[in-house]
């Protein structure tokens, strides 16, 4: 595991492979998670607890980027089942599975107890509201809020507002 200065590691949290983990600074990964895919987190990004980061093994990775979160039990699927085209189960010959990495760029967050398949990429300045599902492959718009089952857009964020809240914190304001 490569990790930056001021990361945080919950005392109850499994990763398969320590290998295939690497965090930046000022990063924290609260109790009950479980990571068993390769994950990339930048600075400043928090994993809360119950989540779960699953399905890619060495073949697909998770990534997130700086100044991002995943709320408490959050499930990112690097791997699943075709609930519509194939069989229903694992490690069978000739059951094809949807994979694919997930990537999150900086900015961006996930709420609680939200799914996110496979096969997404998460643009900047995006988050996607709690108990939300996101099919594989959703095609998304920067700096826009989603939710639902599946999800939808909302509304557009307040770009403007957040870098002028993140130059604050990059100052050392109060």
């Amino acid at each position: 595991m490569k990790t930056g200065k001021n990361f945080t590691l919950g005392q109850y949290v499994i990763i398969k492979s320590e290998d295939r983990l690497e965090v930046g600074d000022n990063v924290r990964i609260a109790d009950f998670c479980r990571i068993t895919s390769a994950c990339k987190i930048a600075s400043d990004c928090e994993i809360a607890p119950g989540t779960y980061i699953a399905g890619g093994g060495d073949k697909y990775h998770f990534e997130m980027g700086q100044y991002s979160s995943l709320a408490s039990g959050v499930r990112i699927w690097l791997s699943s089942n075709d609930y519509v085209n194939e069989l229903v189960t694992h490690n069978v010959a000739y059951v094809k599975e949807i994979e694919g990495d997930v990537i999150m760029e900086k900015y961006t967050a996930v709420g609680c107890n939200s799914v996110v398949m496979p096969q997404n990429h998460i643009p900047e300045g995006t988050v996607i509201g709690a108990l939300s599902f996101v099919p594989a492959n959703f095609k998304f718009e920067p700096w826009t809020v989603y939710a639902g089952q599946p999800i939808k857009k909302i509304k557009p964020r307040n770009r403007e507002n957040i870098l002028k809240t993140l130059k604050k914190i990059q100052k050392g304001e109060n």
